[in-house]
């Protein structure tokens, strides 16, 4: 092995005009990243540790996909564990504890509770859930226990009490997916790494036969760019195959789109911090109810789709299906004027046949590659982001000649990595919340509220334009704040306000901000049941 360069740490200008002027001065990269979200994000973050010259490529925003529509759990996959594939769930039991050594203001030990309604349920759940705790070894949460009616009811006090027989504990991780992602991309930054939203790839570009880089276009400026290396990944979650067919016209579709559907409703549906889990739906899925910024995530669905988009609707029978089985689990119904917020988001599953069953598809990620030399990865999950970026770093420089380099992210700490007792909305920046805080409090209209229904300040938009790259409402909005998740409308009635501290930041008109102000009415819409 060749000795690792010292990573150059946090000299990077990140403003979005800055990485935008290198990409146009630079001759060549090591490696070129195409996609985001988080495998593209992780990737990035990989390669620039092992001090390769990088430049990650996302066509919307960072995380604009699944990345930022998860579960927010980070999990091994008790229903992996029931399917009998063990080495998935030890893997990712195992990356579970990394991420929350690295990343410890953003992943955090959540304790559920699985209830048991037939007398059977305790000792089968148990016994599984104890082998869940024990394959994690040393990085392990804590050992799952039995519990019984009594004090399944008291950490639970919203659980439907009819019939209830008792249950178990067990402990899984819990994270903010969005700001995962951008504590990722500030880590890639202050590694010296360079990176661009809104920058479409329009083609791969060759040198004979060999993959030799890819043309893109500047979406904010329209201008036609190109990044030359001999290693391009491919890393766009989704959408992989359209970039696979750029580089091979024809080339077999591979990836099979599983939508899965969400709701958030107001706290007072599963108070305390302990969430729900039920092991088997009617649709053989596990449903989660997770105490999440104040608010409770329920969901989710497995529906296959034959459309690939980059912002994907509910299905009505996936409403239906939520809102029923929330109201059979909880003590009081859940109607649709409850939910709070609704999203959902795409899965990349690795097609296996012709079959449409989605939820038997393979989580394990594929690393691809092309004759040309183009690396794919799709597959996986949040939870084994940083292992897939260094499988996949590990096949583009053995394909681009690279110098190898050892991976370091296993104990790479993320930015703003540190423990806090600070609230979530403070918690999230890491050791980066005092200087955010320190911004808010440069002028008085930056303390005000968002909205009253809003955990946020007005500050926190021009943080995350100045040092985010944030560049439009939604982004603020949907990513570097949670408003849009944790309530749609009241985000809508906040977008007017943040549009002129996002206007001022980024030197923008009044036209521009009436503009945006429509553009997020109309996204919001979707994200509202009523």
């Amino acid at each position: 092995m060749n000795d690792m360069p010292a990573p150059r740490i946090g000299a990077t200008d990140v403003r979005r005009e800055a990485q935008l002027a290198r990409v146009r001065s630079e001759a060549a990269w090591d490696i070129v990243i195409v996609g985001g979200g988080a495998t593209g994000l992780g990737a990035a973050v990989d390669a620039a540790s092992r001090g390769y010259k990088t430049l990650l490529l996302e066509a919307e925003d960072f995380a604009k996909g699944a990345s930022s529509r998860s579960t927010k759990l980070v999990h091994g996959g008790v229903r992996y564990l029931a399917q009998g594939n063990i080495s998935l769930v030890f893997e990712a039991l195992h990356e579970r504890g990394l991420l929350q050594q690295n990343a410890p203001h953003l992943c955090s030990v959540l304790p559920l509770v699985v209830p048991a309604y037939r007398w059977i349920d305790q000792p089968f759940y148990g016994a599984g859930l104890l082998l869940y705790s024990v394959l994690a070894g040393k990085l392990g949460f804590g050992f799952s226990r039995l519990i019984g009616r009594a004090e399944a009811l008291r950490l639970t006090p919203t659980l439907r009490a009819e019939g209830l027989k008792g249950g178990v504990v067990y402990f899984d991780g819990q994270f903010d997916d969005a700001r995962m992602a951008v504590a990722l991309l500030r880590t890639f930054q202050d590694l010296g790494g360079t990176a661009l939203n809104y920058a479409k790839v329009a083609g791969v570009l060759k040198t004979g036969d060999k993959v030799s880089g890819v043309a893109f276009v500047d979406r904010e400026s329209g201008d036609e760019l190109e990044a030359r290396t001999g290693g391009v990944i491919n890393a766009t979650g989704v959408f992989v195959d359209a970039i696979r067919q750029m580089d091979e016209p024809g080339a077999r579709m591979v990836v099979a789109p599983s939508q899965g559907v969400h709701i958030v409703l107001d706290k007072s549906f599963l108070p305390g911090n302990h969430a729900i889990m039920i092991p088997k739906t009617d649709d053989g899925r596990v449903l989660f109810a997770v105490p999440w910024h104040d608010r409770v995530v329920v969901g989710t669905t497995d529906t296959p789709v034959p459309e690939k988009s980059v912002e994907p609707r509910a299905l009505e029978h996936e409403v239906a299906f939520l809102l029923s089985h929330a109201s059979r689990y909880l003590s009081r119904p859940v109607r649709a004027q409850d939910v709070l917020s609704i999203y959902a988001g795409l899965r990349p599953l690795i097609k296996a046949g012709d079959g449409q069953n989605t939820k038997s598809l393979s989580r394990d990620h594929t690393v691809m590659v092309s004759p040309s030399g183009l690396v794919t990865i799709t597959g996986g999950k949040w939870t084994t982001y940083r292992h897939m970026g260094e499988d996949v770093i590990n096949r583009v420089a053995v394909v681009a000649g690279l110098a190898p380099r050892a991976c370091q992210t296993r104990t790479l700490p993320l930015r703003g990595a540190t423990r806090s007792d600070l609230d979530d909305t403070w918690r999230v920046y890491g050791s980066d919340a005092g200087a955010v805080q320190a911004l808010c409090a440069e002028r008085e209209a930056w303390r005000a509220p968002m909205h009253r229904d809003l955990p946020y300040v007005l500050g926190q938009a021009a943080w995350a334009a100045r040092f985010e790259m944030a560049r439009t409402v939604e982004d603020v909005l949907a990513r570097r704040t949670r408003a849009l998740l944790l309530n749609a409308r009241a985000s809508a009635e906040a977008a007017p306000a943040v549009a002129r501290v996002l206007a001022d930041e980024l030197g923008r008109d009044d036209a521009w901000v009436r503009a945006q102000i429509a553009q997020y009415a109309e996204l919001a819409q979707g994200y509202s049941l009523t």
